[in-house]
């Protein structure tokens, strides 16, 4: 996948078009990622032992990865992604600018 956890990201389709933040866990078999703040559903929550009150909670949907990219770090913008081997490591590189993504 093209991203990974802990990515600053920007949605480029669907209801939170525009939107940026941070990817907060990736589901690879699935190929969505869930975003902090972003994409939040309202789910009916029923009453349990750990939530006895239930109700309805708001919590964040998984997006597909197809509909984020990659912030570029130096310019901020939205990027496609590429790869490199440096030093016998496969890393992350955005096309935009060339910067390593990889920490």
């Amino acid at each position: 996948m093209h991203v990974k956890k802990g990515d600053k990201i920007q949605v480029i389709a669907g209801k939170d078009k525009g939107k940026q933040g941070v990817v907060t866990s990736v589901l690879p078999k699935k190929n969505r990622v869930i975003v902090e703040g972003l994409n939040i559903v309202k789910k009916h929550q029923k009453p349990t032992q750990a939530n006895p009150e239930g109700g309805i909670i708001e919590m964040e949907a998984p997006i597909h990865a197809s509909n984020v990219l990659p912030l570029d770090p130096k310019t901020g913008k939205p990027t496609r992604v590429g790869y490199q081997v440096i030093d016998g490591n496969k890393v992350r590189v955005a096309k935009v600018s060339g910067e390593v993504l990889d920490k």
